[in-house]
């Protein structure tokens, strides 16, 4: 039986070099494959804001002039029941008849509140669109002091679809210092954990947003789920390129290995405290002003 040949120490060495730079390899393809479709998302989303911007303006618009042409026609009307009542303070039999047919008196009032209503919802859309726009800042794609406040609470608004019906989103905003980054790239990180904290609560829960200032001039973001928590011998794994505890079809196993990946190029950390029927805790650190050079990396 012929004795197994072990690899020379120069071939050992070389074949670890050779394993390490594959999978940085497959790391950074993953990341491009990431980052495009982001990117795609992005462009997408920006356009569409822009194509609605010009319709919501002359929506808006309209209301107001509505709105103007409505005061003016009660104005009227009031005038008329006015000059009609002054013979014996009552109006004519057939006016009288007619408004309590067409309940005048309700459609006055409801009028009115079907324009706030209606100026309340389109000031909803208009707060979507511009929450698109945040949060894919095409073209931004640089280096920048961001309030990561508000790249929270926009690409909670673009996500929102996904939680509001099974989860209550408390926000605990500390008084953080805006954070020299990529912009963009951290909102999609906080979309993955909402998303995902939104699919581990299974029918009722919380989502808690977190922030608070660290020594060193560093800040800290939490995003805490009640749901159903990640088991111990899964939580080593979730970082991994294609590993993930969702069922078959619902995941790629992306989102998180991304998310390390654009933590790791902020200079910061993340890490995940969970418990099985507890819940999960991700907890993001990052320095306000990155050491070195970050502009000049390569994405």
């Amino acid at each position: 039986m012929d004795t197994p040949i072990s690899p020379s120490p120069e071939l050992a060495e070389t074949l670890a070099r050779q394993e390490k730079l594959i999978k940085r390899l497959e790391e950074a393809n993953n990341q491009l494959l990431q980052s495009e479709k982001m990117a795609s998302i992005g462009q997408l989303a920006a356009g569409i804001a822009h194509e609605l911007n010009n319709p919501i303006g002359f929506v808006h618009s309209n209301l107001g002039t509505l709105e103007g042409y409505l005061h003016d026609i009660m104005a009227i009307i009031d005038a008329y029941d006015s000059e009609a009542r002054k013979t014996d303070g009552q109006l004519p039999i057939g006016l009288q008849k007619l408004r309590e047919e067409r309940d005048f008196d309700f459609v006055r009032d409801d009028i009115v509140k079907l324009l706030d209503e209606s100026r309340d919802g389109l000031g909803r859309v208009r707060k979507i669109v511009q929450d698109l726009k945040t949060f894919s800042r095409v073209g931004e794609q640089e280096w920048q002091s961001a309030d990561l406040h508000q790249g929270l609470d926009s690409t909670l608004n673009i996500v929102w679809n996904e939680l509001k019906y099974k989860c209550q989103v408390v926000r605990d905003y500390g008084d953080i210092p805006p954070v020299y980054c990529l912009i963009s790239q951290l909102n999609q990180v906080f979309m993955n954990l909402l998303v995902n904290a939104g699919h581990a609560i299974e029918q009722k829960g919380t989502i808690t947003i977190r922030t608070r200032p660290l020594p060193d001039d560093q800040v800290c973001i939490e995003i805490s789920d009640t749901g159903s928590g990640i088991p111990a011998d899964r939580i080593t794994r979730i970082f991994e390129p294609f590993f993930t505890t969702k069922p078959v079809g619902q995941g790629t196993g992306l989102g998180l290995s991304v998310s390390y990946n654009i933590i790791r190029r902020h200079h910061g950390n993340i890490e995940v405290d969970s418990a099985p029927g507890v819940g999960s805790t991700f907890r993001i650190t990052l320095p306000v002003h990155p050491p070195a050079s970050p502009a000049a990396e390569a994405p």
